[in-house]
């Protein structure tokens, strides 16, 4: 299976909605608002990024076309919701997820690293245990190896679900108390009446008829 080719915002909201799964289960799936604050919150996140509801709303789209996210708005919510599908949608098991969630949200990452910043996501017992998990990942196409910088004794890793022309993080991450600048999302280009505007309503409107359909159908048992 080719790795999907994500945007910027895509693979942020992507990662979002990977990490709260497993760390606010019960504020999950989430919402616009909640995955607009999960892709701007400062801790865990490198570069730290000030997206509006427009550019989360749209990501989120695009992630339901390509199967790897659905609406999950339960029934009489006013609130649109999303919830990931990325076990089904790149046939991944947690560990494996926990590794890419995090080469998502942060950028390039040494094995040390992952080992640390993945325990809140899933089980996993040794360094070796994420060598290995990164082997399979590289071995189907979802992660690459880094050339190792000079002074550096592990090598890094980055995800590879990315526009292939797209420039690849590769500055060394943060620690909590070290304060990267803030990179705002492009703005919307105006379009001519509202077009874009009212495609995105319908649009949504679209993909909460039809997570109500699937809810029906459930409930139903068909």
């Amino acid at each position: 299976m080719r790795p999907p080719e994500l945007t910027v915002p895509e693979q942020r909201v992507l990662g979002c909605l990977i990490e709260k799964r497993r760390t606010t289960p019960d504020a999950y799936p989430l919402s616009i608002n909640a995955l607009r604050l999960a892709c701007n919150q400062s801790t865990n996140r490198d570069p730290v990024l000030d997206y509006d509801e427009h550019t989360v709303r749209e990501a989120a789209q695009r992630l339901s076309r390509r199967g790897l996210a659905r609406l999950a708005s339960g029934a009489g919510s006013r609130a649109i919701k999303y919830r990931h599908l990325a076990e089904e949608g790149l046939g991944l098991g947690d560990a494996e997820l926990a590794v890419l969630c995090v080469l998502l949200l942060r950028g390039a990452q040494t094995p040390g690293e992952l080992k640390a910043r993945t325990e809140r996501l899933a089980r996993i017992q040794s360094l070796a245990d994420v060598e290995a998990l990164l082997d399979q990942l590289t071995d189907r196409g979802y992660v690459a190896r880094l050339p190792r910088r000079p002074g550096l004794k592990e090598d890094r890793f980055i995800h590879l679900l990315r526009v292939e022309d797209e420039e690849v993080q590769t500055s060394t991450p943060t620690t909590a108390f070290e304060e990267r600048p803030i990179r705002s999302a492009p703005a919307p280009q105006p379009t001519d009446n509202g077009l874009a505007e009212r495609v995105t309503k319908l649009e949504t409107e679209v993909d909460t008829l039809r997570a109500e359909l699937s809810e029906l159908r459930e409930a139903l048992g068909e």
